[in-house]
């Protein structure tokens, strides 16, 4: 080989160890051009294109009606107290499963998602699929197959001691917490003079493989005597009192201090006289944490009606002050040393009959969401130039509701004849002007919708917009069909391709209208109006369906 050859053959090394080095260093970053994840990104990229164009349709291909609460969650919808799993994603009402009418005693209280986890070794083949965390009136926290409804895991979490009632993530997708109702002895043991300590329980799991943390007391000998609520999320244990405080401890670092013994499920335990077998009939769990002295204080803030948030960057916090004359008052103040943002009051000074709301905006960013019935404003923290200590808050950018001059004339005439002209200032959420309802994040598509509702004569009509999470641009429109009664409950969600309205009316009748993507035909369109839409109707499973 002659000498040029070889040195060009060195060059040519160089370079691919130097584009291999490269490509290393981008795959670590998430930018490998062939990773699952890249190619699921641009997807979801396209489908928001597809989404938001003019031809683009949202069509109501079905309907269904229930005498109990309906759920929904990705992709499937509940009915009957979860004994009835129906698919949205079919075009038709497809059902999943249907077991028969459960009895009073295996009533489900609440309910959780679990999907799987990523890039983990996982003990069963089950656990690789969706499946729904239910917990029983009878205390039994139940595992069941999202898609067939079959009981992969059974727990028994205690006796007749506690009643466990609810369901929520410390971390989501890892890390469950089971809460009991509050803790009441009945009115002839409290006048016959016998005390209540413990005021509610709290039973720990990690979830896949699902495994026992601990099961602890919330005793008022050791937190006081007016704690109205606990909490757990993110690792803090959030305890709330009736005048409005709220104290945060260390959620972890009770785990490690006051656990007495771990416990494994299905393990044989002799636990204060008691031999059995953890998460078995009759035995239950352990409560084998025991909180012996109050935990350290990491935080605690005054807000009435205990509302307090924390988010943004860097860490701030959102109270209510404490007094009634205060409410629809905000107070964006600093975790570090409590002190308020700059420009940190957020004042709409609405006059409606229902009051506005604030939160953090769930995509991560640190960004504030500000809901009033005719305006939102996203807001942003930012330095205050020049320092480095003090933050402002600031706007982002505002969306407004699409009103006319809410000051209207009404006309009397008095018995002599005279025109009297009186001005009428109306309700900032009054029914006959345009009134945001409900505002969500769709974090796959990175959009911000928002319901808008009008009442038009005896009818109201919604109207679910898109709108872009950056700057607030209006993307899209989506018309729904049905009449929307204020006064009614109403959830809507927007899944991707899916947008579900599901409705509470009195008396415990409950709705469910499907609305699925379609594209651009001039059939498709006419689905659009009601007037123009034949509907069938269908039986399955001894359940009414109306589709199109």
């Amino acid at each position: 080989m002659c000498p040029q050859a070889a040195a060009g053959g060195r060059r040519r090394r160089a370079a691919g160890a130097h584009n291999v080095c490269r490509l290393l260093s981008r795959r670590a970053h998430g930018f490998y051009a062939r990773d699952a994840g890249v190619a699921h990104r641009k997807n979801l990229g396209l489908l928001r294109k597809i989404i938001c164009q003019e031809s683009t349709k949202f069509k109501n291909v079905w309907t269904t009606h229930s005498a109990s609460p309906i759920a929904y969650e990705r992709g499937r919808i509940y009915l009957d107290n979860y004994q009835c799993c129906i698919s949205s994603i079919a075009r038709e009402p497809r059902i999943l499963y249907q077991k028969p009418k459960c009895s009073k005693s295996e009533k489900i209280e609440d309910a959780l998602l679990l999907e799987c986890p990523l890039g983990e070794m996982l003990p069963s083949p089950s656990d690789y699929k969706s499946s729904l965390i239910v917990l029983t009136v009878q205390n039994w926290l139940l595992r069941l197959s999202a898609d067939s409804g079959e009981i992969l895991e059974k727990i028994y979490l205690a006796g007749s001691c506690c009643k466990f009632r609810y369901l929520s993530w410390d971390t989501p997708q890892e890390v469950m917490v089971v809460k009991s109702a509050q803790n009441k002895l009945p009115a002839a043991a409290r006048q016959a003079g016998i005390q209540q300590s413990v005021l509610f329980y709290l039973a720990v799991f990690q979830v896949l493989p699902l495994s026992f943390i601990g099961m602890l007391e919330i005793n008022k000998k050791i937190f006081g005597n007016n704690v109205t609520d606990v909490a757990v999320s993110n690792g803090i244990l959030i305890v709330m009192y009736s005048m409005g405080l709220v104290r945060l401890y260390n959620f972890q670092a009770i785990c490690e201090q006051f656990m007495e013994q771990p416990f494994a499920l299905g393990h044989e335990f002799n636990w204060n006289g008691q031999v059995g077998v953890v998460g078995k009939y009759p035995f239950g769990l352990p409560c084998n944490i025991k909180i012996t002295d109050t935990p350290p204080l990491l935080f605690e803030a005054s807000s009435l009606d205990n509302a307090f948030q924390i988010g943004g960057y860097p860490w701030h916090y959102i109270i209510t002050p404490n007094k009634k004359k205060h409410k629809g008052v905000f107070h964006i103040c600093s975790l570090k040393d409590n002190a308020l943002a700059k420009n940190g009051i957020q004042d709409m000074k609405c006059c409606s009959l229902e009051p506005d709301w604030i939160y953090f905006h769930p995509d991560m960013s640190g960004r504030i969401i500000h809901v009033g019935p005719d305006l939102i404003k996203v807001l942003k923290l930012k330095e205050v130039k020049n320092t480095t200590d003090q933050v402002e808050v600031a706007e982002d950018f505002t969306i407004v509701a699409s009103r006319e001059n809410c000051v209207s004339n009404a006309v009397i005439i008095t018995t002599s004849g005279r025109v009297v002209k009186k001005r009428l200032n109306l309700l900032d959420d009054d029914p006959e002007q345009e009134t945001f309802k409900i505002v969500d994040y769709e974090d796959e598509l990175d959009l911000l919708s928002t319901v808008a509702v009008t009442e038009i004569g005896a009818d109201g009509k919604a109207h679910l917009d898109f709108h872009c999470n950056d700057h607030g641009i209006l993307l899209k429109s989506i018309p729904l069909l049905e009449s929307w009664d204020v006064t009614y409950s109403h959830e809507v969600y927007f899944d991707k391709d899916l947008v579900l309205h599901i409705e509470q009316k009195p008396n415990r009748r409950f709705s469910c209208y499907v609305y699925q993507m379609v594209c651009d035909t001039a059939k498709e369109d006419g689905c659009s109006s009601p007037d123009r839409t034949e509907r069938a109707f269908c039986k399955k499973g001894g359940r009414i369906f109306e589709y199109i």
